[in-house]
């Protein structure tokens, strides 16, 4: 019962940073601690998608190829962390299986919220809650973020910007202008160029004309798109964006010039450290994540295997400082991978061992095959098997799972689900479920996230360990932002919901529901009429606060001037 305690304190201390409200809890997390129990620097890791399987399927595997007894992540571990959401605000989810966007803003920033959510609250009208990097960065320390996805995913925007909803990836790119962050090294270079000619990788999704590399450059960051840049750069800033859209997966990287996890976070040591107040950096293991969607086994064992290989870094680097805590975890398990399945007991590692390329590669090349022979002949390419039954080749050829559905994969599915079969690999489906996911800690940080924790007590004991104010900067970025619902009209006008806008902005507004009008200092204003209430243009909450309001389109908020 204790335990469960501790967790649930993180949510009633997150709850205080938004309403106030009175916590009596004594958890470790309340408590003063000494001089000696803090650290001036805080290196984060978090494996997308890596529950506790992965893990171990990862170490039977480096005990079997590689002699090696255990992952650096098994001399650290320390407990577990429950990982739901809140309910959702657009669905009809309870919250027990949450999504990246919910799991990184709990973890990020000590606070529940929906799927798809981007650290802002459960509202209609929601507002911004600070992460432990934007903390950090008040108080004069130097920041960074690091994925194998893209830059602008949920993970790492959650430690750094604010959006209503994930999918707001060129949002997150233009904020993270204006954030702040001294490194930012990953994918999704389409978000930050406005046309195809300007993309290192040929290819944008922004529609707005605004190359927001540019914009780096200008505030003086250097920008690097290749190991060999990576490894020369000497900016104080830097901008790294190693692919179009996610960096390709540990299989496929041969023969290009993607700097590796390990070498990307070193690479950010090296640059932040040079800040006497110290640092906190966030590094993402993304594509673990995506290989346990996909049901690649050997992709989530290698993308794993890097992210080990990362922590091993963080490691080595807080031993020899002696002022930095290490602190890793999971956002959530993908795919419900098991080691051996349909009762028989063992599990073939030779049979994916010798799978070459990622199930992504491999996918879209069997979406080409004409036929069974085009099937057999790609599938011997890539793994060596050449007995493909006929029912094999036919799940893969109609893109089907095991259970005779279709994969919402294609061939790809189908291909791993043949894979997964003869190696005794089971999956329970493509999407995330709701297990507990464990917990890794080095230096003063791990007193608290000892023993089973919630996914908020990671936010709360990396700010606690560090000594910066959660609390603080989230009420100063509250005074400035509002993420409102909103609806635009057929004159493309934005208009918001009356009653809840003007209760966050702390007026009241007198509505006659009737007409659908609004009334203040003898003016009248025309609303919208929606199911859900009615809606005014900004203007009308303008003159209600006596305040300067700006719609700012991009990244669908209010600015309160």
């Amino acid at each position: 019962m204790k335990k469960w305690l501790k967790g649930t304190a993180a949510v009633l201390l997150s709850t205080t940073l938004l309403f106030g409200c009175s916590n009596s809890s004594q958890s470790s997390l309340d408590q003063d601690i000494s001089e000696a129990e803090t650290s001036k620097n805080l290196i984060i890791l978090i494996g997308d998608g890596m529950g506790p399987a992965q893990v171990t399927l990862t170490r039977l595997y480096a005990q079997k190829y590689f002699d090696q007894d255990m992952l650096t992540l098994d001399e650290i571990l320390v407990g577990t962390n429950s990982t739901f959401a809140g309910d959702s605000t657009y669905k009809d989810e309870s919250g027990v299986v949450t999504d990246s966007a919910a799991s990184a803003t709990a973890f990020g920033t000590g606070f529940k919220t929906y799927n798809g959510a981007i650290s802002v609250t459960n509202e209609e009208v929601a507002r911004p809650i600070a992460s432990v990097i934007e903390a950090a960065e008040a108080a004069g320390k130097a920041t960074g973020l690091i994925s194998t996805a893209r830059i602008t995913h949920a993970t790492p925007a959650a430690y750094a910007t604010h959006v209503r909803q994930r999918s707001m990836e060129n949002a997150i790119a233009a904020q993270y202008v204006t954030s702040g962050v001294d490194v930012l090294l990953g994918g999704g270079e389409r978000h930050f160029v406005a046309t195809e000619e300007e993309a290192k990788f040929g290819k944008t999704k922004r529609e707005d004309g605004l190359n927001v590399i540019e914009l780096f450059q200008e505030k003086g960051y250097e920008v690097v798109t290749s190991s060999d840049e990576l490894e020369k750069a000497k900016g104080e800033k830097l901008l790294g964006l190693f692919n179009d859209s996610h960096i390709a997966y540990n299989l496929d990287r041969e023969d290009t010039q993607v700097p590796s996890l390990a070498e990307q976070l070193s690479k950010a040591i090296e640059v932040l450290e040079r800040e006497d107040d110290g640092f906190v950096i966030m590094v993402e293991g993304g594509r673990i994540d995506h290989a346990g969607h996909a049901n690649d086994i050997h992709s989530v064992v290698q993308e794993t295997l890097e992210f080990d290989e990362a922590v091993k870094v963080a490691l080595e680097y807080a031993k020899q400082d002696g002022e930095t805590s290490v602190m890793v975890t999971a956002d959530h398990e993908t795919g419900g991978l098991t080691i051996g399945s349909r009762n028989v007991y063992d599990t073939y590692f030779d049979i994916f061992k010798k799978v070459t390329a990622s199930s992504e590669i491999i996918g879209k090349e069997l979406e080409e095959a004409e036929d069974r022979d085009d099937v057999r002949k790609i599938v011997e390419k890539y793994t060596g098997i050449n007995d493909l039954t006929e029912e094999e080749v036919s799940l893969i050829l109609d893109g089907k799972e095991w259970d005779g559905t279709e994969s919402s994969y294609g061939r790809e599915g189908g291909f791993n689900a043949v894979i997964s079969k003869r190696a005794l690999i089971g999956w329970t489906g493509h999407g995330h479920t709701g297990v507990d996911v464990s917990v890794y800690a080095y230096g003063p940080v791990a007193r608290y996230l000892t023993g089973h924790t919630d996914n908020t007590d990671f936010a709360l004991a990396g700010a606690k360990v560090i000594g910066v104010d959660l609390e603080q900067v989230t009420k100063e970025l509250q005074s400035k932002y509002l993420y409102p619902s909103f609806m635009i009209t057929q004159d493309e006008k934005v208009v918001f919901p009356g009653q809840s806008l003007a209760k966050a902005l702390g007026v009241k507004i007198e509505i006659n529901e009737q007409n659908a009008t609004a009334v203040i200092e003898g003016q009248k204003y025309e609303g919208v009429k929606d199911h859900s209430g009615i809606y005014f243009p900004l203007e009308v909450f303008e003159a209600a606060t006596g305040k300067d309001l700006t719609w700012d389109a991009l990244s669908e908020r209010i600015v309160i001037e």
